[in-house]
């Protein structure tokens, strides 16, 4: 199993109702992505000077279906939307 974990940062001009599109974009792709084991995506409740603001964490049965995953248009529109929103993008990948 493949874990795929991404934290978006805003830009400080960022609004409410961008960061709730985005999210709500994120939450969408399990609807029309196949081969996602799990995915669970939200916005930071503790607000701490490292914390980043939204988060995602995602599980994929393989490197195969992740590389589906990247490339799917639908996400493909999601990570643009991050993109110019954020300030800083991190992420990490491994297997479990």
């Amino acid at each position: 199993m493949l874990t795929h974990i991404v934290c978006w940062k805003y830009k400080p001009e960022t609004s409410e109702e961008q960061r709730a599109e985005h999210i709500a974009k994120l939450k969408n792709l399990p609807n029309v992505i196949p081969d996602i084991i799990s995915f669970s995506v939200g916005a930071d409740v503790l607000h701490l000077e490292r914390s980043f603001d939204t988060g995602l964490v995602a599980t994929y049965p393989n490197r195969e279906a992740l590389d589906a995953y990247t490339v799917h248009p639908v996400h493909q529109e999601a990570a643009n939307l991050g993109k110019q929103i954020a300030e800083k993008v991190v992420s990490v990948d491994f297997f479990d």
